[in-house]
């Protein structure tokens, strides 16, 4: 079958970084659905891995976020049929979906928004489920919670998590949301995707903060910088808040948090699936609560550019997009 990998590691602009290479179609496991893949969306944990995992010259396939058609099942599969149309994020631990069958376990996999095409499917996974663990289950916040109070902080709001962090805080809490972002088209996605203001992350968030919220902050998604700006996090914090972290930093001082109480939170949408915990079918019931309110007309896709289809050259610019930090929403790729 087509697939995309690479065998070293090695800068995104050499050719060798991604490579189109033919592997074998994988033979799915007792729970695992084998799907022909239509669509697939780049992360940045694509291009880390890529960075940090050196394969010793054996192709590695990366991608973790796709949509397809499940065409083979495992003999334990219980929840899905050949034919059935689905999106998942997968897990790390396993080859990626940057090929054209790929094996996933069926307690990690939503059947795809009946509204959406393949590619806008493919954009949500990932960073839906990132967004919902981050909300529902690390902050303790409820959903349909429309009586709760407060307000919420997400930084880099136009990113593929952040897009979904706001969406999900408007439809399913009362809470204020305030995105942060820089450039014109960055404000204009935030707001698109429900965020009620948007601050500038290159100025002071402290003195922007307390025009906009001058009740203070309760809640805090970072999705970046959390190290350079956690100074800032413990003044703006009202006591007993929570912050939930994504990004990767050497070191983080959490002591200035103590004084108010303050909460911190990882978040890792891996950690499910990569330790086989017991309740791993929660993923699959976040996505199919993530397609309802799809097809409801209450979420919408965070796709914002096509690249084409499924190959090396493609991915490797999805990949440079990714690095440069300057990528709005999710990048996706339809067949091969």
């Amino acid at each position: 079958m087509p697939a995309v990998a690479y065998r070293e590691s090695l800068p995104v602009e050499d050719p060798r970084s991604l490579e189109d290479v033919e592997l074998p179609v994988p033979e799915p496991g007792p729970r695992d659905l084998l799907v022909r893949v239509e669509a697939v969306a780049v992360n940045p944990v694509d291009y880390k891995v890529r960075q940090n995992t050196d394969p010793g010259g054996k192709p590695k396939v990366l991608g973790w976020d796709a949509a397809g058609t499940v065409v083979a099942a495992g003999d334990e599969v219980e929840l899905f049929r050949v034919g059935d149309e689905v999106y998942y994020a997968g897990a790390v631990d396993r080859p990626g979906a940057n090929s054209r069958y790929h094996a996933v376990d069926e307690r990690l996999v939503g059947h795809k928004p009946t509204t959406l095409t393949y590619g806008e499917a493919a954009a949500l996974p990932l960073t839906a489920l990132t967004a919902w663990e981050g909300l529902f289950d690390r902050m303790g916040l409820r959903t349909g919670a429309l009586e709760q109070t407060g307000a919420l902080l997400v930084t880099a709001a136009a990113g593929g998590v952040g897009a979904m962090v706001v969406q999900l805080a408007r439809a399913l809490t009362s809470l204020t949301v305030i995105g942060t972002a820089s450039r014109p088209e960055t404000v204009e996605f935030a707001r698109r995707m429900g965020a009620q203001h948007v601050i500038d992350h290159h100025r002071s968030l402290v003195d922007q903060l307390k025009e906009v919220a001058p009740g203070g902050i309760d809640y805090i998604f970072g999705t970046t910088a959390t190290d350079r700006n956690i100074k800032a996090y413990a003044e703006i914090l009202n006591p007993f808040g929570h912050i939930v972290s994504i990004d990767d930093y050497a070191s983080l001082d959490i002591g200035v948090l103590k004084r108010k109480s303050v909460s911190f939170h990882w978040e890792f949408m891996f950690t499910r699936s990569m330790f086989r915990t017991p309740d791993r079918l929660k993923q699959g019931h976040i996505l199919a609560q993530v397609a309802r309110l799809v097809d409801q007309g209450t979420l919408t896709t965070t796709a914002h550019r096509e690249l084409g289809p499924v190959n090396a050259a493609n991915l490797r610019e999805a990949h440079r997009i990714q690095e440069s930090g300057t990528s709005i929403g999710k990048i996706t790729l339809s067949g091969f």
